[in-house]
């Protein structure tokens, strides 16, 4: 059976193109997936992203066990509300999930985690819990709408309740609060999101759902679907599992390195491996790509370097810079002249350090 949000019957009546998504009856467009490409990097939109799963976290020793769970430390999280990026990883060193963690007390903590991902993880994160005595705790009955765009925190302000929106304002980034929306519904109000644009996701009461949609779109945020969050979050530079890691992929083969805190004393799932592959040298990397003619850059396509073969994982025109980017998994070590293999034709390609856009503009070199 394929799961359905709250907001399955306003995105058909929006006339949106539904795809299964990872089990999920989800929107891919709306109309022009470009167009609402463009919407988020030059105005405000939004997506439905209530496929996440939401896990919450209690127990006196909480923080212990997510410094044992995750290779980032939440050590670092020292006010209420702030958030964290993390990957969660297996004895291997390879990535079960990357997630975002935030701290909301000293016995309390929230996890957002991928759909696709949802069984194993909730399966792993209870498995790991025991010892801790950790309250694991799925939390279906919230939906989730990302709002992205140079103007969407102005839009989310302006249908937040009054005497939030000062607070609301001054939120940092990777930080979040409670706030009471239209007709004072419930919401928290995180500044993070998946396009490199600034903005909001808003964890709301289901039965509210579809009112703070309706809410947003009056205020002008134009609904976008998850063709163009992929495309968004790809010229970002951000990572999707299952395509650019997983289980066999270590968090230094997915250019993630920044994630991994191997502060002293601290004994995380997978530290060992992390340790030795780091004193070794990993021998594939990952980089960006760009191809200069036309066509189009794949998954699963072929890369051809100096020291061998690697692969495209995410690729995709990119509408902001009118051109195909891709990142690859390549054999470490000078590519020389880099080539993809597409349709049995050899085309030469650009290597570059991405993200590929920054602030809706094209980034140096790019």
């Amino acid at each position: 059976m394929t799961e359905k949000t709250v907001l399955n019957a306003t995105h058909r009546a929006l006339g949106a193109r539904m795809v299964d998504f990872g089990g999920w009856d989800m929107p891919i467009n709306y109309g022009s997936q470009i167009e609402e490409h463009h919407a988020v990097r030059r105005d405000a939109g939004m997506f439905d992203v209530s496929h996440m799963t939401v896990i919450d976290l209690h127990g006196a020793r909480t923080k212990d066990f997510l410094r044992h769970l995750l290779a980032n430390s939440v050590d670092k999280l020292k006010a209420h509300g702030k958030a964290l990026y993390s990957c969660m990883l297996n004895e291997q060193g390879g990535v079960i999930d990357d997630l975002i963690v935030y701290f909301l007390g000293d016995e309390f903590y929230r996890l957002v985690v991928n759909a696709g991902t949802r069984a194993k993880d909730l399966a792993w994160i209870e498995q790991q819990a025991k010892a801790f005595d950790v309250q694991v705790k799925e939390r279906p009955e919230f939906a989730m709408i990302a709002v992205q765009g140079p103007h969407a925190r102005a839009k989310v302000l302006g249908v937040l309740h009054e005497v939030d929106r000062p607070r609301i304002e001054k939120l940092g980034k990777f930080a979040a609060a409670a706030a009471q929306g239209p007709h004072g519904m419930p919401l928290f109000v995180a500044r993070t999101g998946y396009t490199g644009e600034d903005g909001f996701e808003i964890i709301v009461p289901a039965e509210h759902a579809v009112a703070l949609w309706e809410a947003l779109a009056a205020a002008g945020v134009k609904p976008a679907g998850l063709g163009a969050r992929d495309t968004l979050r790809l010229e970002a530079g951000m990572n999707l599992y299952g395509q650019d890691m997983d289980e066999a992929v270590s968090p230094w083969e997915a250019n993630l390195g920044w994630t991994i805190a191997l502060d002293e004393g601290r004994d995380f799932i997978g530290r060992n491996v992390l340790e030795a592959q780091k004193a070794t040298g990993v021998k594939r990397v990952m980089v960006g790509l760009v191809l200069d003619e036309k066509g189009v850059l794949r998954h699963g396509q072929k890369v051809l370097t100096a020291n061998g073969e690697g692969e495209i994982l995410s690729g995709s025109f990119a509408p902001t810079l009118d051109k195909a980017v891709a990142f690859a998994r390549i054999p470490v070590g000078d590519p020389g002249a880099t080539r993809v293999d597409i349709r049995g034709r050899e085309v030469p390609v650009r290597l570059v350090k991405y993200p590929f856009v920054r602030d809706g503009k094209p980034c140096e070199g790019i």
